[in-house]
């Protein structure tokens, strides 16, 4: 492994990598090696050190990053002015356990965008692909390049941003994002509906979600889950925000507009929380998968796959499943069917290396995405087969 110092080394580096057609695989935290198909043993290029907060201007809502900050200091630092990014990066690493080679707690906020890890909160304010602005990289040419502006308005040039979200690693060594940040609201409220059905539950969810009351949270939890048990048949949970006297109205207009008991949860940020990093399912010894579907296709999903452990985030826009392996195929078929998308969160390197991350993409998307990576990495150098 090759810690860099900074963008100077890294590009040296990856010139070298080159020269030598040597492929390496990029690393920060480490919290996310094990998410999508095995890679070989190869060198690391391990970007831990460049950390810190580049530049932040919070009158205008842009705050400049390292790679390598972990996520907590991110969210230190921003809410000490009262804001935060608007994607709710995600920490996965309690899902994958303390192995080694696997830094527990020390997931970053270039690793959370390059997986696009999204929480509850992009049901409000988008995927991370909404909030970044702007990124300096270096392709596998040994280029160092910057993509996007340092302005929330920007509307010219091709939107670089926008690729490098989601693609684990594979198009560019990013050594600086800029985000837009948002306002952080002073009070939360979340509001349950407990002894509630999947069906009438996530029913409930998507008229909140319809509603002019601007959730930042909606997720269903079924009668079997163990962070909010004793629920009855299920719990539909409602997270809205504000400041106190908006709140106390939207909180008043949810109850009317669903037109059914709605309790106060008291520790409902905290639940929101473990939702957004899988607490539910750190412990399970089965394959974990977050399957991305039309939200109103939900109640009837979770039924047909009838995995022993799920809940229903984004108003049932996203399942979380801990199933057999034997599920694989019905997973990936009844996301394929419903125009959805199953990725493979945890699973054996045997399952991770037979299945990949995703299923492979039709003939004229699998050959755009190969133009793209032949531009930006046409040796194949950058975290080689990790999207395979």
């Amino acid at each position: 492994m090759t810690k860099v110092q900074n963008e100077s080394q890294a590009v040296e580096l990856v010139r070298q990598a080159r020269a030598e057609k040597k492929p390496f695989e990029i690393v920060a935290g480490g919290t996310r090696r094990h998410l999508g198909a095995p890679i070989p043993d190869l060198p690391q290029l391990d970007l831990s050190a460049l950390q810190g907060i580049v530049n932040y201007e919070p009158e205008e809502l842009i705050c400049t990053l390292a790679p390598g900050t972990p996520l907590p200091e991110v969210e230190r630092v921003l809410a000490q002015r009262g804001q935060r990014l608007g994607f709710d990066p995600a920490d996965w690493s309690q899902v994958y356990g303390p192995p080694s080679n696997n830094k527990v707690g020390t997931a970053t906020i270039g690793g959370a965008l390059s997986v696009d890890a999204y929480g509850p909160g992009r049901l409000l304010r988008g995927p991370a692909r909404d909030s970044l602005l702007a990124f300096r990289g270096i392709n596998g040419l040994g280029e160092n390049f910057r993509g996007g502006a340092k302005v929330v308005k920007n509307v010219t040039g091709f939107d670089l941003p926008k690729l490098v979200c989601g693609a684990f690693g594979t198009l560019s060594v990013l050594t600086e994002l800029t985000f837009r940040v948002y306002p952080r609201p002073s009070k939360a409220a979340v509001l349950a509906v407990t002894d509630t059905g999947p069906l009438e539950g996530f029913a409930h969810l998507r008229k909140i979600a319809r509603s002019a009351l601007e959730p930042s949270g909606l997720a269903y939890l079924p009668a079997n889950n163990t962070l909010l048990p004793n629920m009855g048949r299920g719990v539909a949970l409602i997270r809205l925000e504000g400041e106190a006297m908006p709140l106390a109205e939207k909180t008043v207009m949810a109850k009317a507009l669903l037109g059914v008991h709605l309790e106060d949860v008291a520790e409902g940020q905290d639940l929101f929380s473990k939702i957004r990093d899988g607490a539910m399912f750190a412990a399970t010894p089965l394959d974990i998968w977050r399957v991305m579907i039309p939200a109103t296709e939900a109640p009837r999903i979770a039924a047909e796959i009838a995995a022993p452990l799920w809940l229903g985030d984004q108003a049932g826009g996203l399942l979380w499943l801990a199933a057999p392996a034997s599920s694989a195929g019905l997973i990936r078929g009844l996301a394929a069917a419903n125009d959805g998308q199953a990725m493979l969160l945890k699973a054996s390197d045997e399952s991770r290396a037979a299945l990949g991350l995703y299923a492979p993409p039709p003939a004229a998307l699998a050959g755009l995405r190969a133009r793209i990576k032949h531009a930006f990495d046409p040796d194949g150098l950058l975290n080689p087969g990790r999207m395979s």
